[in-house]
């Protein structure tokens, strides 16, 4: 029987996001998202990129969308995963170059399609996704549930 799918929540000062993680389909960056959760990496972070009607973006230490966990994981881009509505994906600077920023999309974005890692969706709290502005905090993420193995990213060369 398959283990049902990791859920975390994102705390913020506008409330909470429920997200289902897509270990299925990319194993290592929800992984890597775990691990960092459960370090307390995101906590106290911010929303440092929030464009109307397309994303939200935040995991960057710097807030300036230029920091990251120190390290880069590997693109795991599946063709069966699209950019809708409520889908959180790995932010990168190129290929191979996700790390610690996330981005929630407001809209569907099929142009990101094949350039950024989907390994979620948002199943509750899609109004404080919408309601998010530029600056405002991520105060917690709680991993919920997860599978019964250690979760740890493996890194890519750089």
């Amino acid at each position: 029987m398959t283990e049902p799918l990791p859920q975390v929540t994102l705390q913020t000062e506008k409330g909470a996001i429920v997200l289902e993680l897509s270990e299925d389909d990319a194993p290592n960056t929800v992984a890597n998202f775990i691990s960092l959760a459960e370090k307390g990496f995101y906590d106290g972070l911010t929303f440092h990129r929030v464009i109307a009607d397309f994303m939200v973006q935040g995991g960057c230490p710097n807030g300036d969308g230029r920091g990251g966990p120190g390290y880069v994981i590997a693109d795991e881009l599946s063709p069966r995963l699209r950019h809708t509505r409520g889908v959180i994906s790995m932010a990168n600077a190129g290929p191979n170059t996700g790390g610690s920023q996330f981005f929630i999309t407001h809209v569907a974005c099929p142009h990101l399609d094949g350039k950024h890692a989907i390994f979620g969706k948002v199943t509750s709290g899609m109004e404080v996704v919408d309601q998010i502005q530029k600056g405002d905090k991520i105060t917690k993420v709680a991993v919920d549930r997860k599978r019964s193995h250690e979760y740890k990213p493996v890194v890519a060369p750089r």
